[in-house]
């Protein structure tokens, strides 16, 4: 009788790019572990910035680690996208019915998606049409508090596992820190740039190296229809996303100048 509940469960998949023992995946794992059965399968270390990559030609391994909170917790020494789709294809006994990521320490707003790790297991798996969402909180802190994101991560899982999203449609979400959240927003991804985005430094040989930095820049800060401008005033955001990044609007023009 217990395995008919179980699979009468919806299935909850989570997987982020920070590694399987942070504090922001425990965080998430204590917001759904009611709704259904969890699953976690997650990098066996950072792979922060790894976007959709997949290992090509090298073992991927999986190891099983003590359940948390109810869920069963699995590593896999690759990417996000290597957790999910080895997660997909291995591990999990049924289709998910959603896919959650995070909840990632630091932003993902902006143009940070093309770059996230995060989102890289959530577009791979929104390509499957598995409703999925992205979680990320706006503090690069190990010991991070998560406690303001609680009541719109339950809110927002709930109400998309009730309802679903459109086909091939996932969610950004952003949550700004060390403050209280005003409310949520669902808007556009801000416009910008990096600048300043790699230090020089000498090792003891005397010869150079350098580490990535640099800070986001939006194109128009005014803009409040973005989620970077809603983030500055302390709203958590939505943005819906897919992997889809077919320019429809430039195939006339790129014709008239092609063919």
């Amino acid at each position: 009788m217990s395995e008919l509940r179980d699979i009468c469960k919806p299935l909850i998949l989570i997987s982020n790019d920070d590694g399987v023992y942070t504090k922001g995946l425990h965080h998430l794992v204590d917001c759904v572990k009611d709704m259904g059965e969890v699953v976690v399968v997650a990098p066996d270390a950072p792979r922060s910035g790894q976007s959709s990559a997949i290992t090509v030609g090298s073992p991927l391994r999986i190891t099983r680690h003590p359940d948390y909170n109810g869920a069963q917790i699995y590593s896999v020494n690759g990417t996000p996208v290597d957790c999910v789709k080895l997660a997909l294809n291995t591990i999990v006994p049924r289709r998910p019915d959603l896919l959650l990521s995070g909840i990632n320490h630091g932003s993902n707003s902006g143009n940070s998606i093309i770059y996230s790790g995060t989102m890289g297991a959530v577009l791979e798996t929104s390509m499957l049409n598995i409703p999925s969402i992205g979680y990320s909180l706006l503090h690069h802190s190990l010991q991070a508090d998560f406690s303001e994101t609680t009541p719109f991560i339950k809110s927002i899982t709930a109400k998309v596992l009730a309802c679903g999203l459109p086909r091939e449609v996932c969610l950004n979400v952003n949550f700004p820190a060390k403050v209280k959240i005003e409310g949520l927003k669902v808007v556009k991804a801000a416009r910008g740039h990096w600048t300043e985005e790699y230090r020089e430094y000498e090792d003891p040989n005397g010869k150079p190296f350098y580490i990535l930095t640099g800070k986001y820049v939006p194109d128009n800060p005014d803009d409040d229809t973005t989620d970077v401008y809603w983030l500055d005033r302390n709203y958590a955001t939505v943005v819906p996303a897919r992997a889809d990044q077919t320019a429809a609007d430039a195939i006339k023009t790129v014709g008239e100048i092609v063919l």
